[in-house]
């Protein structure tokens, strides 16, 4: 193993450790999406490996929507208007979707609106390359370096200048971008699979609609910020609520996925440590969750698949923009979870109640 990996991992062994100690401040605070892409975003370099930055390139246009709040509706159960109640427009967009696997009840607000992706875009990714390595254009022992971002001005290129790395196992890459959203083995994997075209082709020919990649990891967090996505629908590197639970319950499922491949993936996610004062904060500890966070620019994401004590499983997915600060996101995702959660729990003991009559 290089001497660079080490300190790399030595340098994660050091960030879990502190967060996870007891009554810590980092214990408590939820930094990790962003202390982890810090630690493996990138290896350190001396003044003189720093390019000096190209000049910037006149961009394509990017048809965008304004957001505008929809109009108060009356929602069809009690549960999506509660879930609507905690999602007020009034301080940015809020997307959610909630699809029970065991009976197909799904709950939704502002479900086919478009959200950014952010780094939930690594499960389609994996998702790729495991489908690759399911038809033998790949093994999880196959080797590909980091791709590393090479400092270099916002918009100014198309596409953002990266450089190869240390070399890791397809394995290790999965691990690294979905437990600790790590962006260079991300793009690594984007990268063999063949960039983002490879993926949304993966997706259609998965009958998957309504989410689609644009640019890599490097270029998305490059350019992060252009538009406001509290207040404006950019179709780029986008998915809509509903889009990424019926991805989450698929994959759940197993139904593009052989099921070595599946283990892959949903193991990869239940080990996620980024952003614990999201999905995971308020939910009961008999509960499991198998996740992926996102963060790029005044906007928040968690999606996943939520295990109640009786068996049963929940996809879930929110997307939070705006709210005041990214404390606020992580709040406003740990409630909706919560109530996800509760409602889901509360009809399926009526059920059963109703049943015992």
């Amino acid at each position: 193993m290089k001497t660079g990996l080490i300190s790399r991992l030595l340098a994660v062994a050091a960030v879990a450790g502190a967060l996870a100690a007891p009554g810590s401040a980092a214990a408590r605070g939820d930094n990790l999406e962003f202390e982890f892409d810090r630690v493996l975003g990138s290896e350190p370099r001396t003044p003189r490996e720093v390019p000096a930055l190209p000049p910037v390139q006149p961009r394509r246009a990017v048809a965008v929507e304004q957001f505008v709040a929809p109009t108060p509706r009356s929602y069809a159960n009690g549960l999506e208007a509660q879930i609507a109640s905690l999602a007020a427009p009034a301080l940015g967009r809020i997307g959610v979707a909630a699809l029970d696997l065991s009976t197909g009840r799904t709950v939704s607000v502002l479900g086919n609106q478009p959200f950014p992706l952010a780094s939930t875009s690594k499960v389609a990714i994996a998702a790729t390359f495991l489908a690759g390595v399911d038809q033998g254009k790949f093994r999880l022992t196959d080797q590909f370096p980091l791709l590393v971002p090479v400092r270099s001005a916002r918009f100014s290129s198309e596409v953002a200048p990266v450089r190869a790395s240390t070399m890791m196992s397809a394995q290790g890459l999965i691990e690294l971008a979905i437990t600790r959203s790590d962006n260079p083995a991300a793009d690594a994997l984007l990268a063999a699979v063949g960039g983002p075209q490879a993926v949304n082709r993966w997706l259609r020919e998965a009958g998957l609609s309504g989410m689609r990649m644009d640019r890599d990891i490097a270029t998305l967090v490059r350019d992060d910020g252009e538009f406001n996505p509290a207040t404006t629908i950019d179709p780029r590197d986008s998915a809509t609520p509903l889009a990424m639970v019926e991805l989450l319950g698929g994959l759940y499922r197993g139904q593009w996925l052989s099921k070595s491949s599946r283990d892959v993936l949903i193991g990869a996610m239940g080990r996620t440590v980024t952003s614990k004062r999201r999905m995971r904060a308020l939910l009961p500890e008999d509960a499991g969750i198998a996740h992926k966070t996102g963060t790029l620019s005044n906007t928040a994401s968690d999606v996943g698949i939520i295990t109640t004590p009786d068996g049963r499983s929940i996809a879930v997915a929110i997307y939070v923009t705006g709210q005041g600060g990214k404390p606020a996101r992580d709040a406003r995702i740990a409630t909706i979870a919560r109530a996800i959660y509760d409602g889901y729990q509360f009809e399926a003991s009526s059920v059963r109640r109703t049943a015992s009559r």
